[in-house]
């Protein structure tokens, strides 16, 4: 290299190199209040979702809480279902359709979840109105935060983190009494009685709330929860996401009112930053997609709200697509969207019939390994089983237990067993063969349960009867 293009790149370098910080402090957000068409859909969308959360433990249901996951009796009752620990397949199948809805809903609409309907948002959106009611408005907690203490700065400080604290509170009590019935959980808070469990649970949750809504907000969003790194991944080009049109917007500029800044070579919008300034994750969305974009729409309804001042169409910032900005038209029915859908609903198909169809009994028949036969003083062979039968209704029912598959096979003993709705028994029985109806070492035998006064409450389950070589 010659010695004048060394001295040229080092002129140019430092001009050109910027420096990062990574760990630079956060920034606080102070977001202002706004109204709009969209808003009102968040509200709508958001308030059910808190009524449901805190109402549902209350509710009855047959004489019991209408959704309780009891643990230690290892049930989960929702409503007028119970699932037990052998139904964990359909919860995880469940859980499979929750996620796959997501996605066919990202690849349709972006993240209309994270904006409309994640509990981050909404608990977010409840810390953030208590923020305005104590505080005031966005310049007035602004000033706040520059001002000295004062006792005026300190009772609203005390408001604002005592109403928060009063949400967290409410939220974990909540959350621990969908697995300890809420109505004792309450006495038991109310008169200092509660167990260190439910105490401690209880508390973490509260505080969880607390921090996660009311004071790190939107670095939830932005740097703990994975969904804002891999949603892009699900968009194309006809997602609808929350876009600035700028070849409706630029150059931006201010101007008087009525004037006709086209002259000037200005665009519709006006740079009054109110899109930034209600944003609750800070950014700047004419700056493009970000990831940090939640979709809320929020900076849609400022900006027609100052479209409709300005007398301007309104648009400026909306729902839209890749394909709608570039001109063209955007593709509701694409065969991506299609599948995904047709998909979902197979699989919902799949649950509901699995659900409706299930049959509340469980049988279990283990052969008794420590002793393989008996050979009776007549010459007949006996193995011992151990059946684990469990009833899964509501009811009480008599069961009948009976076996096939080996001819002349007798059960010694009772055969008729009594057991209340979700009560579990073990049972033993003595199965008798003569080993002339045996041709193998081993052969299938069939156990058969059925209640006596429901046909349908039926189980089967297949084991083993052993005789001497």
């Amino acid at each position: 290299m010659r010695d004048e293009d060394l001295i040229d790149i080092q002129e140019i370098a430092p001009a050109e190199v910027g420096e990062i910080d990574l760990y630079q402090r956060r920034e606080k957000i102070y977001t202002r209040k706004i109204e709009g068409f969209f808003q009102r859909i968040r509200l709508y969308t958001g308030w059910p979702l808190l009524l449901g959360y805190f109402l549902l433990p209350w509710l009855n249901w047959d004489g019991r809480q209408a959704v309780w996951f009891d643990l230690p009796a290892r049930k989960f009752h929702v409503l007028g279902l119970t699932l037990w620990p052998q139904d964990f397949p359909l919860l995880a199948f469940l859980l499979i359709i929750a996620a796959f809805g997501l996605f066919t809903v990202t690849v349709f609409a972006g993240r209309v979840w994270c904006g409309y309907t994640c509990p981050q948002t909404v608990w977010t959106s409840i810390f953030m109105w208590l923020e305005q009611k104590t505080e005031g408005s966005r310049n007035q907690r602004i000033k706040l935060d520059k001002a000295p203490w004062t006792i005026d700065k300190i009772g609203k400080r005390l408001a604002k983190h005592g109403s928060w604290l009063f949400v967290g509170f409410a939220t974990g009590l909540t959350f621990v009494g969908y697995f300890y019935p809420i109505k004792e959980l309450v006495v038991d808070f109310a008169t200092f009685s509660a167990n260190q469990w439910a105490l401690m649970w209880t508390v973490f949750f509260a505080l969880a709330t607390y921090i996660n809504a009311g004071w790190m907000r939107e670095q939830v969003c932005m740097y703990m929860c994975p969904y804002a790194r891999f949603q892009s991944v699900m968009f194309d080009k006809d997602t609808l996401i929350v876009s600035y049109d700028s070849k409706r917007g630029e150059s931006r500029g201010s101007r008087k009112h009525g004037a006709d800044y086209a002259v000037d070579g200005l665009g519709d919008c006006i740079d009054c930053e109110l899109c930034v300034q209600v944003c609750p994750t800070g950014i700047d969305i004419r700056d493009g997609l970000q990831y940090e974009c939640i979709g809320c729409a929020l900076c849609i309804d400022a900006c027609d709200s100052i479209m409709d001042k300005m007398q301007y169409p309104k648009g400026l910032i909306s729902y839209t697509s890749e394909h709608q900005l570039d001109g063209g038209v955007t593709h509701w029915l694409r065969p991506r969207i299609i599948g995904y859908f047709v998909v979902l609903l197979i699989m919902m198909g799949l649950f509901t019939t699995h659900i409706f169809s299930r049959v509340p009994l469980e049988l279990t028949v283990i052969r008794d390994r420590n002793e393989l036969f008996i050979t009776t003083d007549s010459g007949q062979i006996e193995n011992i089983y151990t059946l684990h039968l469990l009833n899964m209704d509501k009811s009480m029912h008599e069961f009948q237990v009976s076996i096939t598959g080996i001819a002349g096979a007798q059960i010694i003993g009772e055969t008729l067993y009594t057991l209340n709705g979700g009560e579990v028994a073990s049972l033993t029985l003595r199965v008798r063969v003569d080993p002339t109806q045996l041709d193998k070492p081993n052969e299938v035998l069939n156990f058969d349960v059925v209640a006596t006064d429901m046909a349908s409450l039926s189980a089967t389950s297949e084991s083993r009867f052993m005789r001497p070589m």
